[in-house]
């Protein structure tokens, strides 16, 4: 999964500014950066995102400003093979496509980045074609050219706001997911508890239900209460959610799919619950047992891309 919201974001700050965007549209080997990622360069030579992580950026830079000079848009390759590896290319043994386009109709229309915001926020993804050959995207699928596909960013509704759930909002921000604490008991949902994270007091099934769960959303739930939890997990169930796991021993799980299985759920539906919840770590307390879930959830998005 590429991670362009920063990108999305200054694009829209320095909109009307001639600016250039430099995509990568193709990697073999040891590639630093994934398909899809962009870097995005204004006239005055600032710049967002990476499409190396440094090995080409000042040559993609002087790309960028020929382009936003009137340059057409072009695909340069860099690689370890070159005669300047260590100076233009990629000494790590990877090789990249970058295509350098101008922001502007005839090449990433500046209204692209509007769409791409506002699908975001309606937790669905966005895909855009380019056209190699004139350098100019254009929003569709099924299209011949190069095909880039924009996620929502990752967000993880944590159903019950226990001691794990703690240890487990800083692990999901760390790694640039977007934590929500749903419970309906208020002595727990605290800002005190949970300081700078959206809380949520709503019942779980409507609020998981409001925050509209996606391929790019997470559900764990966590009270130990099937009060609590159950209609959780049917609200996540419900919906296209990327990943869903729930707390609890391997017996309180089988009864738990027994419960749903009964409201209707089949095989395939709760097959999608991970449960227990997390990788088998042997995770002892609290920190550790989100540290599980946390890369669970790593696991479940990764293996959807």
């Amino acid at each position: 999964m590429n991670d362009n919201g920063a990108v999305i974001r200054k694009a829209m700050e320095w909109r009307g500014a001639p600016m250039a965007l430099a995509t990568v549209i193709s990697t073999w080997g040891s590639a630093p950066r994934p398909r899809g990622s962009h870097m995005l360069v204004h006239r005055d030579g600032r710049l967002e995102g990476s499409i190396s992580g440094g090995c080409v950026e000042t040559d993609v830079l002087q790309r960028a400003a020929e382009v936003i000079a009137g340059r057409t848009a072009h695909v340069q390759t860099y690689g370890v093979a070159d005669g300047d590896a260590w100076e233009v290319g990629l000494p790590c043994g990877g090789e990249i496509a970058v295509l350098v386009q101008p922001v502007a109709e005839h090449g990433f229309a500046p209204h692209l980045f509007d769409r791409i915001a506002e699908e975001s926020g309606r937790g669905r993804a966005l895909t855009l074609m380019t056209d190699l050959a004139s350098g100019q995207t254009r929003e569709g699928e099924g299209q011949d050219g190069f095909a880039n596909r924009y996620d929502p960013p990752r967000r993880l509704l944590i159903v019950g706001a226990v001691q794990i759930a703690q240890s487990l909002v800083p692990l999901a921000q760390a790694i640039g997911v977007t934590p929500v604490v749903i419970d309906p008991r208020g002595r727990f949902l605290t800002q005190e508890r949970f300081p700078g994270v959206l809380l949520d007091d709503r019942w779980p099934d409507e609020a998981v239900a409001a925050h509209h769960p996606g391929e790019s959303t997470a559900v764990v739930t966590l009270s130990h209460d099937i009060k609590i939890d159950d209609p959780a997990l049917v609200a996540a169930l419900r919906a296209p959610t990327g990943y869903i796991a729930a707390l609890g021993s391997r017996k309180s799980h089988a009864a738990r799919l027994t419960r749903l299985a009964e409201l209707g759920f089949s095989s395939d539906d709760l097959a999608r619950i991970d449960g227990p919840a997390g990788l088998d770590i042997g995770a002892i307390g609290p920190a550790e047992i989100a540290l599980s879930i946390t890369a669970g959830m790593v696991a479940g998005f990764n293996a959807k891309i």
